[in-house]
């Protein structure tokens, strides 16, 4: 797409905490990855249109308290590379969450408040109705003023489209602008590419999430689009 921009911004490096860390193999069952660390990229993106429009997809793991402290490396560094990318958080006009587990949603706040506060934030329905415990309470509910919520698949931002893509959870959705792909956990290993069918253990559904990724897949490398991952250590992978 003419004139826009996708920027990676790396929130955290890092191997999963003790509180989930399992053996790969286990983790992605039927994969026979050796048991070796698993150093996740937790990526966030940035996307600048031509008119100056900008969109963030994801928000990472958040401070030192976020819900995701138990098991990813916080603090994340999501303010630093906005800023170093030119961007204050009051410039953001859309920020999409691909679904809302810790890691990828820990960053919608700040001190308790919307960490983007002039930014529509975008959910699927589903995600929304299945929130509960601390994501509702400390993630959800500060933000339910701001909402933005979709059913499948919608433009949110001029060029900036969502679809449905679960399994990973209910409401898991993946962006896209152009031919880059914004895949959330639609893939969390390497592995999957060579084999979609490889589950993973912490999806909400398993069945449904390696169909989804089939199916998602399948439609992207027939495109021959960018594929822009949460946690690969490359950011971008053409398919």
């Amino acid at each position: 797409m003419s004139g826009v921009e996708v920027t990676p911004l790396c929130d955290a490096v890092g191997p999963m905490g003790a509180a989930i860390r399992r053996p790969l193999a286990e983790m992605f069952p039927g994969s026979g990855l050796q048991d070796e660390p698993w150093v996740l990229h937790f990526h966030c993106y940035l996307i600048r249109d031509a008119a100056g429009r900008l969109t963030l997809v994801d928000t990472g793991i958040g401070d030192e308290d976020s819900p995701a402290a138990s098991w990813a490396p916080v603090p994340g560094t999501l303010a630093g590379e906005l800023a170093a990318a030119g961007v204050s958080p009051a410039e953001i006009g859309t920020v999409v969450l691909t679904h809302l587990h810790s890691d990828h949603a820990s960053g919608v706040v700040a001190e308790g408040r919307p960490a983007f506060e002039n930014a529509r934030y975008v959910l699927q329905q589903a995600e929304v109705d299945a929130a509960q415990g601390a994501v509702l309470d400390r993630l959800l509910t500060p933000i339910k003023g701001q909402l933005h919520v979709v059913e499948g698949h919608a433009e949110v931002s001029p060029g900036v489209h969502v679809q449905h893509a679960p399994g990973h959870t209910l409401g898991h959705q993946i962006a896209r602008v152009g031919d880059v792909a914004m895949t959330g956990d639609l893939v969390l290993h390497p592995v999957q590419l060579d084999d979609p069918a490889i589950r993973y253990a912490y999806d909400d559904d398993q069945e449904a999430a390696a169909r989804t990724r089939t199916e998602v897949l399948t439609a992207l490398r027939g495109e021959r689009a960018i594929l822009a991952t949460a946690h690969f250590g490359e950011p971008f992978l053409r398919l």
